[in-house]
């Protein structure tokens, strides 16, 4: 991740490493430019506004020395001209800021399918006693398997991609049911009924009035 604002790399970086990647930072695009050459990168997430040079720049250079990494700009740039520019410079896809962390993973995932990298973010995830094994579709409490249906894992899996934020009834039936249901809303709350349960304490998936439901280890 090449970004110079400490403080928004900080969030990002939580953020996707709860979601399963694991998170360089780079603070200037020099520094960028010596990470992706010198580590193991599967994706360059590269904001355009730097101190050292344009984002733009570094992504040209990127290409410029045949990486076919996938690069995902992060800008509060919203222009069409940018965004063009931005693709034809070789990135895979560009984020207008502010975005939130499930989008970005939603992207990183999506890029990294396209161009056949890693999807580090299949790697199990550990939020307190619990882990998300996305790729074998396994949830265990401390070691303890937990038996879930299809749709309360893809339910839970969705919920913890990004632990702490609230995700709305329609937004939770929109990525975990389908993009045009219908029904009514209150089948997520079944849902997160019988999840709560089988994890053994409500406190994982809490319910939001009015909005819908956080995701986060409880306090001991």
């Amino acid at each position: 991740m090449v970004e110079d604002d400490r403080g928004v790399a900080v969030s990002l970086a939580d953020g996707l490493t709860d979601a399963g990647f694991q998170v360089r930072h780079a603070p200037t695009g020099q520094a960028g430019l010596d990470a992706e050459a010198n580590d193991d990168v599967d994706v360059v997430l590269l904001d355009l506004g730097l101190p050292d040079m344009d984002g733009r720049d570094v992504c040209r250079r990127l290409r410029a020395r045949s990486s076919n990494v996938p690069i995902i700009m992060l800008t509060a740039r919203s222009d069409e001209f940018d965004r063009v520019l931005g693709l034809e410079l070789g990135a895979d896809d560009y984020v207008t800021k502010p975005f939130s962390v499930r989008e970005l993973v939603a992207r990183i995932r999506a890029v990294t399918r396209r161009t056949g990298g890693t999807d580090t973010s299949d790697d199990p995830q550990t939020v307190g006693a619990l882990t998300i094994d996305r790729r074998t579709r396994r949830v265990s409490m401390d070691g303890r398997p937990i038996n879930l249906t299809a749709k309360e894992f893809d339910l839970l899996a969705f919920l913890a991609t990004d632990p702490g934020a609230v995700q709305s009834r329609t937004v939770i039936l929109e990525n975990v049911w389908d993009t045009h249901w219908y029904g009514p809303t209150k089948t997520v709350d079944a849902h997160v009924a019988a999840v709560r349960k089988k994890l053994g304490d409500a406190r994982w998936i809490e319910a939001v009035r009015g909005v819908g439901f956080r995701f986060e280890a409880p306090a001991s």
